[in-house]
């Protein structure tokens, strides 16, 4: 399979030479990869963003609880909190963002950007984003190749993978494609875009991968709210002209190489973190119970 770029730098240097947006070369690569017309592209992404939107409807209207139990209306009660910690608007952002991570997490249909665990921060972000700047459908599908394309390279040179590299590979991931299409969606330059990234991925390095029980539900469904609050803070700071300091390409780097030094414990395993604390201990036999009940009577079969 061909590769669009392999780092952020060619990406911009392709731009620069051609004069294309960032989103056009994504969605060359996409023609290529998929072999189809650009006239069919389009009708995919609309459909993965309305998957999107109605994960983020779906978190804040029905009943959210999932089979552990650990997932329960966390949206809708945020919603519906009497106290007011956060302005409308932020307070927006975190109940999508949970919300639509919590649809996962009860087995719904959720678009997994770049993961499932990581589903809640782009519906999240770019539903927010939509809203609050009135942006038609089209500045948003674009958004999603430039975040797509964000993810290819981080893929390339780091990890988009729990398993791999941590959570900092799944929701920083996310939190950094969701931070990069906002700037660009709203007419940030092509440094700011990856300023973005970059102070996104700063801001996520470390972040350990420890479910508990071994499910993608805690601590990943706040994680995804509080991501996508580093998605936006970050964007606000890198379109006012903030310079990251390091380069987005090294901060993929410094992603890489965090990855790869995390202990095994912290990817993924259950095995350390808030998965090994005493009453991570007690939820995960209790998981373990439950999944031994429901399992079918072979003999009586």
């Amino acid at each position: 399979m061909s590769l669009l770029f392999t780092d952020f730098a060619s990406w911009q240097a392709h731009c620069e030479a051609t004069g294309e947006a960032l989103f056009q070369p994504v969605l060359a690569y996409e023609i290529e990869q998929k072999g189809r017309a650009e006239a069919d592209i389009w009708p995919g992404l609309q459909r993965a963003y309305d998957v999107m939107r109605d994960a983020v409807q779906t978190g804040l209207t029905q009943n959210m609880v999932s089979r552990s139990g650990m997932v329960n209306n966390g949206a809708r009660k945020i919603a519906a909190s009497p106290v007011t910690v956060l302005s409308p608007e932020f307070k927006q952002l975190v109940t999508r963002a949970l919300g639509a991570k919590e649809v996962n997490s009860c087995m719904g249909r959720v678009v997994a950007a770049p993961t499932a665990g990581a589903s809640g921060i782009l519906p999240g972000v770019l539903v927010t984003l939509q809203e609050q700047h009135q942006l038609d459908d089209r500045k948003i599908l674009e958004g999603l190749l430039v975040a797509a394309g964000i993810a290819l390279i981080i893929e390339q040179n780091a990890s988009l993978a729990g398993a791999v590299g941590g959570c900092q590979a799944e929701t920083g991931s996310a939190a950094a494609m969701g931070s990069g299409a906002i700037v660009y969606c709203l007419g940030g330059s092509v440094d700011e875009v990856f300023a973005a990234v970059a102070i996104t991925i700063q801001c996520m390095l470390g972040l350990v991968c420890d479910p508990v029980a071994g499910l993608v539900e805690v601590p990943c469904v706040v994680r995804n709210a509080s991501a996508a609050a580093i998605a936006f803070s970050s964007a606000q700071i890198a379109i006012a002209g903030v310079d990251p300091v390091i380069p987005v390409d090294q901060c993929v780097a410094a992603l890489g190489e965090v990855g790869q030094s995390m202990e095994t414990r912290y990817k993924e395993t259950a095995l350390g973190g808030l998965a090994n604390t005493t009453r991570g201990r007690e939820i995960e036999r209790m998981v373990l119970v439950q999944d031994v009940q429901i399992l079918p009577d072979e003999e009586a079969g």
